[in-house]
């Protein structure tokens, strides 16, 4: 039965494999990214730039924030800005609106 499927399967090579392409970038970009060493060299990147005069010292701060940030998955209290709108989190839906005679039923009217 295993034979028979990966014939039938065949057609679809191609797209298995591009899948496991992209899963295995995707998971050494993750891994790259939370590298203790990279974040480590990019906080020192951002000191060296304040030191040099490249950066003010604000601007660092927001910079080391966002590194930092980026290792807790916070957003440090900020609030999303207004142009990307905030996302539900997965599994969650939202409640529809209730009529206004749902309302009046449920009230007595």
């Amino acid at each position: 039965m295993d034979i028979l499927w990966g014939l039938l399967t065949l057609p679809y090579a191609p797209v298995r494999g591009l899948t496991a392409v992209v899963k295995v970038i995707a998971r050494e970009a993750e891994a790259k990214q939370y590298d203790p060493a990279n974040i480590r060299r990019e906080l020192e990147e951002l000191d060296e730039a304040a030191r040099s005069g490249d950066l003010t010292a604000a601007e660092r701060d927001r910079a080391q924030q966002q590194v930092l940030d980026r290792l807790t998955g916070t957003s440090g209290g900020v609030a999303a800005p207004a142009d990307r709108p905030t996302r539900r989190p997965a599994g969650t839906r939202r409640r529809p609106a209730a009529r206004r005679d749902d309302h009046d039923r449920r009230r007595g009217r």
